[in-house]
């Protein structure tokens, strides 16, 4: 299912490329996330915020109609408490809970379809649904036993993946400006689909963003 929806994105990718220079939009983003940790030997312990800023881009196939993708430097943050968090637990402690912070920064490349309403009050609405192709760039952790913090901020690529795929939904309003200029907001709601951790654990990162662009 999930090569079958990347190889769907991937074609309409290569078609919209193949459009006239004048159905393409490029704009900036810059705005806050607020991660979470879904694990399958423990529990997610609420919201961390983060940040996502780079570039965006729509381009469209038929009126209405655009393969949205970007690329963008998003941080995710998320706290969870897990059992026997590896490589910090030894057997001599028995079954023991630990805090666990994860601060995941990812290269970010969405694969997208954006249906838009059409233009009423210099507004259009819209709706997103597609992927996302995220590539680890920087991995820092907390990790806590009981009340006792064991490291504070420390590099941890030897404990989590490299590579993470998401699965997004959202929407929002896009309002024109003048010409092409046009201010973009709205909400999206990105679904970690792949463990991002290494050492037997199942940890998936999860966020919301607020999202904040212009497009020029």
């Amino acid at each position: 299912m999930k090569k079958t929806l990347l190889v769907l994105f991937l074609f309409i990718a290569a078609n919209s490329f193949a459009q006239d220079a004048s159905q393409i939009r490029l704009g900036l983003t810059a705005h806050p996330t607020f991660g979470f940790l879904k694990l399958e030997n423990g529990k997610g312990n609420g919201l961390s915020t983060g940040f996502s800023y780079g570039l965006m881009s729509d381009f469209e196939f038929a009126e209405n109609y655009c393969f949205a993708t970007g690329l963008t430097v998003t941080t995710i943050n998320g706290t969870g408490t897990i059992l026997n968090y590896q490589p910090y637990h030894s057997e001599a402690a028995g079954n023991t809970d630990y805090d666990v912070k994860f601060k995941m920064q990812y290269l970010q490349i969405p694969l997208s379809i954006k249906l838009k309403t059409d233009e009423k009050d210099d507004m259009k609405w819209y709706g997103q649904f597609g992927l996302t192709t995220d590539f680890r760039i920087g991995a820092r952790q907390d990790v806590e036993r009981g009340n006792t913090p064991l490291v504070d901020d420390i590099k941890a690529t030897d404990n989590t993946k490299f590579f993470r795929a998401g699965m997004i939904i959202g929407g929002g309003v896009e309002y024109r400006l003048s010409g092409k200029t046009s201010l973009l907001g709205g909400l999206t709601y990105n679904n970690g689909i792949t463990n991002i951790a290494k050492n037997d654990h199942s940890v998936k990162n999860h966020y919301v963003g607020i999202n904040i662009g212009v497009f020029f």
